[in-house]
């Protein structure tokens, strides 16, 4: 079976699954803690099938193995272009949604930037700044592996907010392995948020700021993410990750 013959949805397909979900309520949640999920973004056989393109090294242009970078333990690979028809599509789709909170955060917290209305309008922004690497990734932890908390940023042109797609089952592929984001607030101690997902679920989170409204007006927290310590199986998870990187 040729890798890409379950990923090959149309560009409207991704767009009418996306847009069956409540924006209004996943924004609010979104502004309100910094994450929000979409259950059953992904169905099982195309969670297995993202799952099963790991190995085949043709898709990526790169692996990167945590631990020799002090990232964590663990291991992922980084989707080369053309992406895998679904992620892309999800990837383009995705993209207008989150770019409304995301230029709705920017004006709260007096930052001029506002991103264009399509994601085609900012990668060429990336391009332009010398940022043309893909940056949607496939990771793959085992036994021990963990990620310790971090920022996916790439560059100078960093679009505020991302989303991870968890590929196998909590509770029979693996146990362990919780998504958890931290919010570090001014003069206060961090809060920690930990994101409980099914295969297929997708999460949309905060990859460094978002605004908080205080008694005098809105505030920056400074946010950042990370998976702990699998404990048993294999987990597999893929990150769409919308700006590119140099």
């Amino acid at each position: 079976m040729n890798a890409h013959s379950k990923l090959d949805p149309s560009a409207s397909a991704a767009e009418a699954r996306v847009a069956a979900y409540d924006w209004q309520k996943l924004s609010e949640e979104l502004s309100g803690y910094g994450c929000a999920v979409m259950e059953r973004l992904l169905s099982p056989e195309e969670c297995r099938a993202i799952a099963d393109l790991y190995p085949q090294e043709e898709h990526f242009r790169s692996h990167i193995h945590m631990a020799r970078h002090g990232f964590g333990k663990g291991e992922y690979r980084y989707f080369k272009y053309p992406l895998p028809d679904l992620l892309g599509g999800l990837r383009t789709a995705l993209y207008p949604r989150l770019a409304e909170v995301a230029n709705d955060w920017n004006g709260r917290m007096g930052i001029d930037q506002r991103y264009p209305a399509n994601h085609a309008a900012l990668l060429k922004q990336c391009h332009d700044a010398g940022q043309t690497r893909p940056t949607p990734l496939l990771l793959q932890y085992v036994p021990g592996d963990f990620n310790c908390l971090h920022q996916d940023l790439y560059g100078d042109l960093a679009f505020p907010l991302q989303v991870a797609i968890l590929l196998s089952e909590p509770g029979r592929d693996f146990t362990g392995g919780e998504f958890v984001l931290t919010e570090q607030r001014p003069r206060m101690q961090s809060r920690v948020e930990v994101v409980p997902l099914r295969q297929g679920d997708a999460v949309a989170f905060a990859v460094h700021n978002r605004p908080v409204q205080g008694s005098k007006g809105s505030y920056r927290v400074n946010l950042r993410h990370g998976v702990s310590r699998l404990r048993s199986g294999m987990r597999h998870t893929v990150g769409i990750i919308f700006h590119d990187a140099k």
